[in-house]
């Protein structure tokens, strides 16, 4: 890789970098992963299906009625489709199996995924993710909830580095949710040996209207590896909770399914 590409690259994955140090989930989402430009072809099916164990977590629920969190299991299926080269329609069915061993379907969330259109050789990627969603109420409080999801991130060479900024917020619901903000951040680099290595982290920085206390939202980072075997694209990571964070250490995995082979 040559010197000055090495340096732009460099550059942004500092900005991307700096830009999520900051972190209020109280437990592990159904989905622990920074979206990047990944789309299915035109009338191409998709199915990821995302894992995460909650090892060591709150004793104690966020809210009445509400899932504890330590070693609490979470299974989600994510259906995907093309629609077009820049467009692509998403569908989760959130389940969860709690420490006391039952199991539920908690859930269903739809979404839409726009990337923008860029030239091949163009390292550079840009787009946007809506998602709106149902949840039981050992999940949330409110039971209507969306997510707008900016997307950017730097794809060259062997670097790979990622941004997302999430905006969140209620659509019905008892329970008061102030629209907040999350950025979420992964920076990765592509071994010899064709998987990658690198670094995710979660990090809420709170309502629009109060963002800060920085030590009070939950913060989340992730070491991650990222390999393809036979078809299967694997994501694993551990990830550590601090600051605000009630679960102080989860496993993920996310299996991408050779959908239709």
């Amino acid at each position: 890789m040559k010197f000055f590409r090495t340096l732009s690259m460099g550059r942004t994955a500092a900005f991307l970098m700096l830009a999520g140090g900051a972190g209020g989930a109280a437990a592990a989402p159904e989905e622990i992963q920074v979206y990047m430009d990944e789309m299915n072809k035109p009338g191409e099916f998709g199915l990821d299906i995302h894992n995460n164990y909650v090892l060591s977590g709150s004793r104690e629920p966020d809210h009445s009625g509400g899932l504890v969190s330590r070693h609490t299991f979470r299974v989600t299926p994510e259906f995907s489709y093309g629609l077009s080269k820049s467009f692509e329609l998403g569908a989760y069915v959130l389940s969860a199996r709690g420490p006391d061993g039952e199991t539920r379907i908690d859930g269903e969330k739809l979404r839409v995924k726009f990337i923008a259109p860029k030239a091949e050789e163009n390292p550079f990627f840009y787009g946007a993710n809506l998602e709106i969603g149902r949840v039981d109420h050992r999940l949330d409080e409110n039971p209507w909830n969306g997510e707008l999801k900016g997307i950017f991130g730097y794809k060259g060479g062997r670097w790979t580095a990622a941004m997302n900024a999430n905006i969140d917020f209620k659509i019905s619901g008892p329970a008061a949710n102030p629209t907040s903000l999350e950025i979420d951040t992964k920076l990765a680099y592509k071994t010899n040996c064709g998987y990658q290595l690198g670094v995710e982290s979660y990090n809420a920085l709170g309502p629009f209207r109060q963002l800060g206390a920085l030590g009070q939202q939950s913060q989340t980072l992730y070491a991650v590896i990222d390999t393809s075997i036979h078809g299967w694209d694997l994501n694993f990571g551990i990830g550590r909770g601090y600051a605000g964070a009630t679960d102080r250490w989860v496993l993920k995995a996310i299996v991408g399914v050779p959908f239709g082979t």
